[in-house]
């Protein structure tokens, strides 16, 4: 899947998403932001400029972002990732609400949007997470120039004694059952089993 089409579902199918900043005291703090644009340049939000979370992102530069769509647990998708954010001022601010009408609900006057700023997420990293599939498919990805950090586990086939261990405890079935076994990251659920009983410690974790 392409970066720019996870970014699409994020914007438009998920749209209202758990945003997390830092404080001036070093703790977490959330709220939900809806997603107002998306193309190849990043994702695109606005917020006011008398708002508590409006602060947080100018002084620190930096989001992480967390969207879910799905009837239930077993039929979900879920989207994170984490970025640097710009503020492009009024920039693009009329084509967020002519794509987003319900703003003008909210803001119904030209003089009560002088309040409103649009901020770019222009760089980041995540993972698309899809429980909906069987067995369950998840894809790391970047834009904007950022490193794209692998997590999971990898198996050193060189310490490996094929046990096979790690093939009875994989809830996902998701390492190859011959020699040399190999995790299937993208089907991985990252619970550690085979990392935990590996008695030779060949399973690395990444990231």
């Amino acid at each position: 899947m392409t970066v720019d089409h996870i970014l699409k579902i994020l914007q438009q199918e998920i749209h209202s998403t758990v945003f997390a900043t830092v404080d001036d005291d070093g703790l977490p703090q959330t709220c939900v932001i809806d997603l107002m644009l998306a193309d190849e340049n990043g994702l695109y939000f606005l917020t006011a400029k008398g708002k508590r979370f409006y602060e947080r992102v100018m002084k620190r530069g930096v989001v992480a972002v967390s969207g879910l769509k799905g009837r239930d647990t077993l039929s979900s998708v879920a989207i994170s990732l984490r970025g640097e954010v710009k503020s492009i001022g009024r920039e693009r601010l009329q084509e967020i609400f002519e794509k987003n009408p319900y703003m003008s609900e909210l803001y119904p006057t030209q003089e009560s949007r002088g309040a409103l700023e649009v901020f770019q997420i222009y760089r980041a990293e995540g993972e698309y997470f899809d429980l909906g599939q069987r067995p369950v498919y998840r894809q790391a990805f970047s834009y904007g120039g950022m490193e794209r950090r692998e997590a999971g586990y990898r198996i050193d086939e060189e310490r490996c004694i094929d046990c096979r261990n790690c093939l009875s405890m994989c809830p996902a079935r998701c390492i190859a059952g011959e020699p040399p076994h190999r995790i299937d990251g993208s089907r991985c659920l990252h619970c550690g089993n085979c990392f935990r009983i590996c008695p030779v410690h060949a399973v690395e974790k990444l990231g």
